[in-house]
């Protein structure tokens, strides 16, 4: 008695149907993750910014007379 190759194989939509949960739950880990990335640049931006840092005094050559 042959067997049938088609009977062996899973049918495509299952195969779909289980690989869509990982693809969808990697899609949105990848959009948070660049979402908290854009929020730390901008949080590190607005901490870096020169009217919150002191003012420090700038250093002078001595004169050579």
């Amino acid at each position: 008695m042959p067997v049938n190759s088609q009977q062996l194989a899973p049918p495509t939509p299952i195969l779909l149907a289980i690989a869509t949960l990982p693809f969808l739950g990697g899609v949105f880990a990848i959009a948070a993750i660049a979402s908290s990335l854009q929020t730390w640049g901008e949080v590190s931006t607005e901490l870096f910014r020169g009217d919150r840092l002191p003012v420090l005094p700038f250093p002078t050559r001595p004169s050579l007379d």
